[in-house]
């Protein structure tokens, strides 16, 4: 049994670190008030910029990875500048966003079609990985899984604890408030976004150079969507969010389980399953508005230009 399980739950780590780097960015957009709905186009613009740039250096895969969070930076500007600057509709703008991260990946990465990387291998903790089942399946990952879980610990950290923290949480509760007390609110809110956007170039980066890697069109397949998704799923909350993208990663490595056990059900429903599993969940979730309005940031969406 253990022997089964070891597999899929190793499987799973890697499968979430995708959606907890990209929901952690959006958790901490979404802190400071500022609805980026443009994920899923910043991690294909970090997926392409990531493999094109492992690509060109013979394979490293570092530059990879700090190209793709580059990329995602660059592309976050682009909405900060509309959303922040301008105060256009960020629903609008994230949406913009997607649409063209998804049609620049396509355009650029028609070149890279046939190339492929080495990937990262698993790193071996010293003296945690040879701890019987635990040891294999939390000390065995490829060093960006680390990272991810690393972030996740520093995000929940600096939420809870620090005064960057707090004043993040001001900026998304009341802007009008926080400027009036002297704090920079349009700072805060691009630098918060610029993060969520380096988060989501690093997790398209991470599928193109390291999970899959190689490139496809639309390789992402909703995964920008589910992040924003989960975001509302764990109530702004970074264990909650932790917890939502390991279910989905579970999900996800059990349909893969179930076609090499020969099942007989069809390709289509279980490639289904870890987007049916999110929408279940969404919908319990949403039945307790009381949950949802107590941690919901209170200007989330909304513009803010100080003299307005």
């Amino acid at each position: 049994m253990i022997d089964h399980l070891t597999p899929v739950l190793v499987g799973t780590l890697g499968a979430a670190t995708p959606l907890v780097l990209a929901g952690l960015g959006e958790l901490i957009t979404e802190r400071s008030g500022v609805m980026n709905l443009g994920v899923e186009g910043m991690m294909l613009i970090g997926a392409i910029a990531g493999f094109a740039t492992g690509v060109g250096t013979d394979g490293n895969m570092t530059l990879g990875l700090l190209a793709g969070a580059g990329a995602g930076v660059l592309a976050a500007s682009l909405f900060a500048v509309l959303a922040l600057s301008l105060a256009a509709n960020q629903a609008a703008c994230g949406l913009a966003l997607t649409i063209f991260g998804v049609g620049l990946s396509a355009f650029i990465g028609q070149s890279y079609v046939s190339h492929s990387l080495p990937g990262l291998q698993p790193y071996d903790v010293p003296g945690l990985s040879s701890i019987p089942f635990i040891g294999p399946v939390l000390f065995h990952q490829d060093p960006v899984v680390y990272l991810a879980f690393g972030l996740y610990v520093l995000v929940a950290w600096v939420l809870a604890r620090t005064r960057l923290g707090l004043l993040l949480r001001a900026v998304g509760e009341s802007p009008e408030a926080a400027h009036a007390i002297g704090y920079p609110v349009l700072l805060i809110r691009w630098c918060a976004t610029l993060t969520g956007g380096a988060f989501a170039g690093l997790a398209g980066a991470y599928l193109s150079t390291v999970y899959t890697p190689l490139w496809v069109q639309n390789m992402t397949a909703g995964r920008g969507w589910i992040s924003v998704a989960l975001v509302v799923f764990a109530t702004w909350k970074p264990t909650r969010l932790l917890l939502g993208a390991c279910l989905f990663g579970g999900v996800t490595i059990l349909q893969f389980q179930a076609q090499g056990l020969g099942l007989d059900v069809p390709v289509e429903l279980l490639a289904s399953l870890p987007y049916m599993a999110t929408i279940l969940v969404l919908v319990l979730i949403s039945r307790d508005r009381s949950l949802l309005l107590l941690n919901l940031p209170a200007s989330l969406g909304r513009p803010f230009l100080p003299g307005r």
